[in-house]
């Protein structure tokens, strides 16, 4: 299934399905799930009557479909009771490390994670507002996935089970201020504003091979401006996603409606495909010319973001396109 949130007025937005192809949309409707954080709550109950409506509108026989625009579409979930991130790709960890002068993860059977800003998502074309250029403002593509109601002390097993979504994730980085928060050992705050969603989500089972070893086997392609900036693949996570569900959920039951982050999608070849944050790329300038060369975002930048299978299909998750502004004064 596909899932997409369009504006009503709400802060949730109205939950509806896109076709296979992109191009026509039904409401899920009061009775399955009027917003994708309620067909969250009542996953077990919904889930047969959303996969009927699916299929209902991918074989033409939905009377009251209509034409779908992502570009009017909010992020999928666009507020979440919780948002949890982790590093889980080790050559993006590595690179961080000689950028920001700090000790490579030091235990590499833990994996790391932070909770970070949930109150709300931005929509995958919106222009995203911050202070101050000098800040260092940086994108970082990612994938994430929602879970429904997971117990705590869940399985990696049990974990996976309670994987419902699989979503496209900007995860935007003020870099100047990030090591400063970091050496105070009590998270981010200024350095983690709210984060972007591509305007679909889909269950794994739309990702087919591509959904493997609960990892996204796909390429995310990143331009800056215009131009390609990185296209590493989603497969060479150090951790699975049901390893960071069950870390996640090791101490505290989460809620349904919970989003975890795979951290900043990197390969090992990063010199050959590219990056997916500004941090790695001038990192990598660090270690093979002596300093970084590649600037930060400036306003008035563009980042666009999205998927493609291996046999170059477009991925099911639709595109990111924002511009970074300054914030209007208060």
């Amino acid at each position: 299934m596909r899932f997409a949130s369009l504006p009503d007025g709400s802060p949730d937005g109205r939950l509806v399905l896109v076709s296979a192809d992109g191009t026509r949309c039904l409401t899920a409707g009061a009775q399955a799930a009027p917003t994708l954080q309620a067909a969250l709550e009542r996953w077990t109950k919904v889930e047969p009557l959303l996969r009927r409506l699916q299929q209902t509108l991918d074989a033409g026989g939905a009377a009251d479909a209509q034409p779908f625009d992502a570009a009017h579409a909010l992020a999928p979930l666009p507020r979440a009771w919780q948002w949890l991130d982790g590093s889980a790709y080790a050559s993006h960890g590595e690179l961080m490390a000689t950028v920001f002068k700090h000790d490579a993860h030091a235990d590499p059977t833990r994996p790391l994670m932070y909770q970070g800003l949930s109150d709300r998502f931005i929509a995958p074309r919106a222009d995203v507002p911050l202070p101050s250029a000098d800040d260092g403002i940086d994108f970082e593509g990612e994938f994430g996935v929602i879970t429904d109601r997971v117990p705590m002390g869940a399985s990696r097993e049990q974990a996976l089970d309670h994987i419902r979504l699989v979503v496209l994730i900007n995860d935007w980085s003020l870099r100047r201020i990030a090591p400063i928060e970091m050496k105070t050992g009590f998270g981010w705050i200024h350095a983690k504003p709210a984060s972007s969603m591509a305007p679909i989500a889909v269950t794994p089972d739309e990702l087919g091979a591509a959904w493997r070893d609960a990892r996204v086997q796909m390429r995310l392609e990143v331009d800056w401006n215009g131009k390609r900036f990185g296209a590493a693949h989603g497969g060479p996570m150090a951790f699975g996603f049901d390893q960071l569900v069950a870390h996640a959920a090791y101490s505290r039951e989460l809620v349904a409606g919970t989003v975890i982050g795979s951290g900043t999608v990197s390969n090992p070849n990063y010199r050959e495909v590219g990056s997916s944050c500004i941090a790695e790329r001038r990192a990598i300038e660090m270690l093979d010319e002596g300093a970084a060369r590649t600037p930060y975002m400036a306003f008035g930048d563009r980042v666009q973001m999205q998927t493609r299978f291996d046999d170059a299909r477009d991925g099911p998750f639709g595109v990111i396109h924002q511009r970074v502004v300054r914030a209007a004064a208060t």
